[in-house]
């Protein structure tokens, strides 16, 4: 092999984003001009470094759905530890700019794409050997409907990423999937719910080895969870309309991290690939149990001129009359989220199936509950600017206390 060759064959690598390696065996040496080039390199074989944010572990990955909640803190983790990180982005590049210092110079590259162009696509996940589709709505616009996003795209990124040859595929799905719980307020249930089961039994047909991921409601800083129950819009008039004041309602949220670190070790272990994995927080709460001592820590009780109340949904239209507004008004982006898809799936138990693993299972120590939500409900806090002495102002309500595990996700509605 001639010079010019070899040096054409190593632009090639470079270009296709790798970098190249000469073999040590007898192939090459100091008596011969023909070095051995790896014509199809393993990835896993050009790892280099201890380990760190400036090394590479082996891994490029591709993840769909980065500039949203979850997504900042999946990049930082997999960015850590030294993965090669490809963002596929919708509209201004702007927005997704300052996932560009979760990696080390020349880690973390982005992508135009759009959901409903395959040849987008195929650029994001070309030289990726993992895909991560975080993709998701919470409620549909004029643009994108459930059915679009969850399962329409799903299919599409499952589908081509297995004819680009991805080895790993990691997918969001969502708990409570399997069985659909019964409709509460709209006639045909959660569109939301309903759109991911399909979604993800679409994703395992296109990618069979494909890992799954079905989270609880995550919590976290700027989440849609503690953020709902404490916007202006849900708690105005001094009331919280729950389902049955919440009290037939078992929640067991998750903190964000947790789920994070969760993918991130599915990523770095092949053994993961075709499980389905729960991703629910350590410990069952009555959703009442939850509101009362969200409020109590944000000091929005009697004891601080706040007469806060927990009140039905039958009865009051107090919430009906806000989520015809909020749907009505504000579609694209709902104050408080306050609608009627939210509403639906607000209230179904989170029921959690001893045959599937959880995320304990790959290896993550569990957030206490009781011990983030304060820290994350923190600025919300009425009368900091107050400075009080030591021991002037007591210490909200203890955590809510454990209730067992709901058998399933059907609501009892006698």
């Amino acid at each position: 092999m001639s010079v010019h060759v070899f040096n054409k064959n190593v632009k090639v690598l470079r270009n296709r984003g790798l970098s190249f390696a000469v073999s040590s065996s007898s192939h090459y040496s100091t008596e011969s001009s023909d070095p051995h080039v790896l014509k199809k390199p393993v990835l896993s074989q050009l790892k280099k470094g201890t380990g760190g944010r400036s090394s590479f572990n082996g891994v490029v990955a591709t993840v769909f759905g980065a500039s949203g909640f979850l997504g900042g803190y999946l990049v930082n983790k997999l960015g850590i530890c030294g993965t090669q990180l490809v963002i596929p982005y919708r509209g201004d590049a702007y927005f997704v700019k300052d996932l560009k210092l979760t990696g080390d110079l020349g880690q973390v590259n982005f992508q135009p794409f759009h959901l409903q162009d395959d040849e987008s696509i195929r650029k994001a996940v070309k030289y990726s050997n993992v895909v991560i589709n975080l993709i998701g709505r919470d409620w549909e616009t004029k643009n994108f409907k459930f059915n679009d996003v969850h399962v329409e795209g799903a299919r599409r990124i499952a589908r081509i990423s297995r004819e680009m040859g991805v080895e790993r595929l990691i997918h969001l799905s969502a708990l409570n999937i399997d069985p659909l719980p019964a409709p509460i307020y709209l006639s045909k249930g959660s569109g939301f719910l309903a759109s991911k089961q399909l979604g993800e039994k679409l994703v395992l047909d296109e990618f069979p080895d494909a890992t799954i991921f079905r989270p609880s409601d995550i919590y976290g800083q700027g989440d849609r969870f503690l953020m709902m129950y404490t916007h202006a819009w849900r708690r105005s008039l001094q009331q919280m309309v729950l389902w049955k004041k919440g009290e037939q309602t078992v929640k067991q949220p998750v903190a964000v991290s947790d789920v994070a670190t969760a993918i991130k070790n599915a990523v770095l272990d092949r053994s993961t690939a075709g499980k389905t994995y729960q991703a629910v927080g350590p410990t069952p709460y009555l959703l009442a149990d939850l509101v009362d001592w969200m409020y109590a820590i944000c000091r929005r009780t009697k004891e601080f001129e706040y007469d806060f109340k927990r009140t039905g949904f039958l009865g009051n239209p107090q919430h009906l009359v806000k989520m015809w507004l909020t749907d009505k008004i504000c579609p694209s982006w709902p104050p408080g989220f306050v609608t009627a898809e939210r509403f639906e799936r607000e209230f179904v138990n989170d029921f959690v199936d001893e045959r599937l693993p959880t995320l304990e299972d790959l290896g993550v120590v569990l957030t206490k509950t009781e011990k983030q939500i304060p820290y994350d409900l923190k600025f919300l806090k009425a009368f900091q600017y107050y400075i009080d002495t030591i021991g002037e102002i007591e210490n909200p309500l203890p955590p809510p206390p454990y209730v067992p595990p709901p058998k399933s996700n059907f609501l009892h509605t006698n």
